[in-house]
């Protein structure tokens, strides 16, 4: 059964919205701008000429309308500067082709002047890290030793030599990294330079990166561009 409340915004023209499911127990309710300026004019329309409404209430019933319609206002001007800063433009993410990013991943090719470059994100300080680098047949090429390291991001050039001195060629490679501190292991992830291929704008989220050797990689996911 419906409030005396629920009833004095029914005649007002005012309806609060409700949960039209049958199953729902609880609906929510709301109630806007336009709905506040409603009740205003109505409580004046009504009030008693013998006993009208205080000037100071009158003040203050509009400072709580004014300061109603400037947070309305204020909230629309925030969502639409949070949707320009999280999205991405068809244009800036197609300026990635042809680009190199660095990212997450375990596979990377050879530049041209041969070896790698990557990093390792550690999440503490790492008294032994380790990069290994394997060829495309599971073959251990050669071990990076990058010794003692604090949280964050370490990088790493490889000459592309074995450790044997052979050329390695050029690739893919497949990259390894481990660290731990006093012998306890320390959580790390290996980031490899990648170039990419081509992007795909989805519907909706993030614009997507292809990258050889790593597959489809969100443009959230990348850490720098090169």
């Amino acid at each position: 059964m419906s409030s005396a409340f629920d009833t004095t915004l029914n005649n007002l023209g005012i309806n609060r919205t409700t949960n039209s499911a049958p199953t729902a127990s609880k609906g929510s309710t709301s109630l806007g701008q336009a709905d506040f300026l409603k009740l205003m004019t109505a409580q004046l329309k009504n009030q008693d000429p013998f006993s009208p409404v205080d000037n100071t209430q009158m003040v203050a019933q509009m400072a709580q309308f004014s300061s109603l319609a400037g947070i309305t206002d204020m909230n629309t001007t925030l969502k639409a500067i949070s949707d320009k800063l999280s999205g991405t433009s068809a244009s800036d993410a197609l300026a990635y082709v042809g680009r190199t990013v660095l990212t997450e991943g375990k596979v990377a090719y050879g530049r041209t002047s041969g070896g790698i470059a990557g990093a390792v994100e550690l999440d503490g300080a790492a008294t032994d890290v380790t990069v290994t680098i394997e060829n495309a047949n599971g073959q251990v090429l050669t071990t990076q030793q990058l010794g003692a390291q604090p949280k964050g991001t370490v990088n790493y050039d490889w000459d592309g030599k074995t450790d044997g001195g052979a050329d390695a060629g050029p690739g893919p490679f497949k990259v390894t990294v481990t660290a731990a501190n006093a012998g306890t292991s320390v959580g790390s992830r290996g980031l490899v330079w990648s170039p990419v291929a081509a992007v795909s704008m989805p519907a909706s989220g993030s614009p997507v990166l292809t990258l050889p050797g790593l597959g489809q990689v969100p443009i959230s996911a990348v850490r720098q561009i090169g």
